[in-house]
């Protein structure tokens, strides 16, 4: 009843809200249609700003407006706001070191656009313009920030913080933030900020990719700091697309915050409650579509409340489950994990998704199990996962009733489940969806998207797919000879694939440098080689990404100097991940001078993939692949997927693989490790490989092993850290070798072979 009061009331404050906003919407656009003053440079602008009445238009004057500085501070009323807009929507282009402050009184900002640059402060867009000056009753809407990151990874920025009381931030698009930092955050650091019944809706928040770092939520209201206070934010119909900076999309660290309508699209994490009470998750669409650690809504702390949600094609596991219910620390500090008390997850629709998670993050500190709460009306239907309860404690704090499961599956009890033969079919709507009985025997209503990504972000500015896959653009023939490979290149464009001559010989005399995705290849049959009289033969610099099939590498014509290497990342910070693969190769003779590694990746650089297929790999004096730059040990770490398969390595004095991630952070997924049908000889044993051993994971969330042959060679070392990590191990034969060595955690081994 308490919960029920407390919903209806912030219910009514919000539905009083919105009038005011509806009005203001309706000046706002008026006002864009009126005409107004003209500015076409930074003086004008803060000149028109200093005199704007309530009522005035600003008008900034098409083009580029670099390193700008625009502090918005004005007092207009509900019924003539001040507005600040674009000429044309989309085409004042705000780039350089530029960013957008506001304070002041019914304010309206629309139509610009922060791109080829970032920010010199801390926000691009922010609510105040000193922190006693702050935004009430304002407006930012089709607005546009894509890729405006620092270029320092760790580096870090907020790209949206909201403060004050009762504004709205609506269909603008955040698009692809690359450098560590919340890409858009509700502050509730004084007083004035909070109760603060914000509206953000109908905004893009599109792809962010992964930071392999915490620090890369895309959305978040509040802070562990002030968790225990209430914010009263709606978050309603906005379209998360992709966004996978960290495990929390959004991390709920207030009270009283609302997240309905949202649509969450591919996305890698959860819907958390980090901190704070009083939160309704309701009528948001998951749709994992089976693509790895998706998962869907996590529960931490009191009176929370998840409620008619789809969640759909999941695979997310521990932390990142379809539905999670965690264990909580007794008397929590307010950083850390609040019991779950009074909470429920009711009338909910989770289909083909593989793991719901109950006490989950049990151990000696979170020891306090759910209390008070329910899990009930909840259809889990599909058979992708045949046991998709995890339950970690003690559940007898939680109601468990009228829930429904697939035949085939596991129910976690027989009290409060029940099965069903209905099959699952596509709707109308093109979702899947079981039969119309038992959807009304839960009260879930029609089965469609609350929003469309059409539906939201600025109209005028594409949502198309920016990802570039190799080979997706033009064939370049290169013929043989000395640096012909650099100048196909310099002449290749984003997609590109460089062919190479069969059995042709290439020499670099230059480093290639690597801007963006490329392919080298020969055709089948004799591969070309390439040498190089440089200490590296690649450099993959920010942006770029490369692909090698049916190459040969010759260390013959490399220089005589100490740290040799084919491939190396910049020295420099990326922030944008790189791939890597090397399918049907051969890799010889790096032998020069000690410590010739194959692959060199510096700090503060990160792949999304690295694999090695089909490959010999002989005669090489450092390491081929050393990920273990991050050695803070604050979970950061380089690679999130490694692939080794089908290959052979001989006489590798270094390490065929070392990864790290030291801490004990667990707001990422990675490092992915994935080795099979791989040969081993004489590798490890070099006296400069200070590891001791062939392969080390250290950290490794998920490591699979199988059909791996050591010989005479140095040990496999395997130190698993906190995050319940999956590692398996399998068919794995040491002959004359140092065998497996681990720090006694728990791993499954099957037919691991000394001899």
């Amino acid at each position: 009843m308490i919960q029920s009061s407390f919903f209806a009331y912030h219910s009514f404050l919000h539905r009083s809200m919105m009038i005011i906003m509806m009005v203001l919407v309706v000046f706002g656009v008026s006002c864009n249609n009126q005409s107004g003053k003209i500015v076409g440079n930074q003086e004008e602008l803060n000149q028109a700003i200093s005199t704007a009445q309530p009522g005035e238009t600003i008008i900034l004057a098409n083009g580029v407006w670099k390193d700008t500085e625009i502090v918005f501070k004005g007092f207009g009323n509900a019924d003539k706001p001040i507005t600040l807009t674009a000429e044309d929507p989309g085409k004042v282009l705000i780039e350089g070191q530029s960013y957008l402050e506001l304070s002041g009184e019914y304010l309206v900002v629309s139509g610009l656009v922060f791109q080829n640059g970032y920010t010199p402060t801390s926000t691009v867009i922010s609510f105040r313009t000193s922190s006693d000056e702050l935004a009430n009753n304002c407006r930012v809407t089709n607005c546009v920030i894509k890729d405006f990151s620092n270029p320092e990874r760790f580096e870090s920025d907020f790209w949206v913080l909201m403060y004050g009381k009762n504004n709205r931030f609506d269909h603008n698009s955040l698009i692809g933030k690359r450098n560590l930092g919340v890409t858009m955050a509700i502050r509730l650091n004084t007083e004035e900020s909070r109760e603060n019944n914000h509206i953000v809706e109908y905004n893009y928040f599109g792809p962010r990719q992964i930071l392999g770092s915490n620090g890369g939520e895309t959305f978040r209201i509040g802070t562990s700091h002030y968790s225990r206070t209430y914010s009263n934010t709606i978050v309603r119909g906005n379209y998360f697309d992709r966004t996978n900076g960290e495990h929390e999309i959004i991390s709920n660290k207030s009270c009283g915050n609302e997240f309905r309508d949202n649509v969450f699209f591919e996305c890698q994490g959860t819907l958390t409650m980090r901190h704070g009470h009083h939160t309704l998750v309701e009528n948001n669409y998951f749709l994992g579509n089976r693509k790895p650690n998706t998962g869907g809504v996590r529960i931490i702390n009191e009176y929370q409340t998840v409620r008619k949600n789809y969640l759909y094609g999941l695979t997310g596991y521990r932390f990142r489950g379809a539905l999670v219910i965690m264990n909580g620390v007794p008397n929590s500090p307010i950083n850390r994990y609040n019991q779950v008390v009074d909470s429920h997850m009711q009338n909910n629709l989770v289909i083909n998704s593989d793991y719901i998670q109950l006490c989950a993050g049990s151990d000696e500190e979170r020891s306090a199990v759910p209390v008070g709460s329910s899990f009930t009306n909840n259809l889990i239907l599909g058979t992708t996962n045949p046991e998709p309860f995890t339950i970690y404690d003690d559940v007898s704090g939680i109601e468990f009733a009228g829930n429904v499961m697939s035949k085939g599956t596991k129910r976690p009890f027989e009290q409060g489940f029940s099965y069903t033969s209905t099959s699952l079919e596509e709707n109308k709507n093109g979702l899947l969806v079981p039969s119309d009985d038992l959807l009304e025997s839960i009260d879930f209503g029609e089965v469609a998207l609350p929003v469309t990504k059409e539906e939201v972000g600025a109209a005028y500015f594409p949502k198309s797919d920016e990802t570039i896959s190799f080979g997706s653009s033009q064939t370049i023939e290169v013929p043989a000879g000395t640096n012909t490979l650099i100048e196909a290149l310099e002449a290749s464009q984003p997609g590109s694939i460089l062919k190479l001559e069969n059995g042709g010989e290439y020499l670099l005399t230059k480093y290639a440098i690597v801007k963006h995705p490329v392919s080298v290849i020969t055709p089948e049959g004799d591969k070309a080689t390439i040498l190089s009289e440089k200490q590296t033969f690649f450099k993959i610099e920010n942006g770029g990404a490369l692909q090698f099939k049916n190459i040969r590498f010759d260390g013959a014509e490399s220089p005589d100097y100490v740290g040799n290497n084919v491939i190396s990342t910049s020295k420099y910070s990326m922030n944008t991940n790189y791939a890597l693969v090397v399918e049907d190769c051969e890799v010889k003779d790096l032998d020069k001078n000690h410590s010739f590694d194959f692959l060199k990746a510096y700090k503060d650089t990160f792949a999304d993939s690295i694999q090695i297929l089909n490959t010999s790999i002989s005669n090489i004096t450092g390491h081929i692949i050393s990920l273990d730059m991050e050695t803070e040990d604050r979970g950061i770490y380089n690679v999130e997927n490694l692939k080794i398969a089908g290959s052979a390595f001989t006489d590798v004095q270094g390490a065929i693989a070392n990864i790290y991630r030291g801490g004990t952070d667990e707001s990422t997924f990675g490092p992915i490790v994935e080795i099979s049908e791989v040969e081993v000889t004489g590798s490890g044993l070099g006296s400069r490989n200070k590891l001791g051993s062939s392969f080390r994971f250290h950290g490794v969330q998920k490591l699979i092993v199988d059909n791996v042959k050591v010989i005479k060679s140095e040990k496999f070392d395997l130190f698993m850290t906190n995050g319940e990590p999956i590692t398996q191990l399998s068919n794995i034969t040491f002959i004359n070798s140092k065998g497996l060595k681990t720090n006694g955690e728990p791993y499954l081994a099957e037919n691991i072979i000394n001899q």
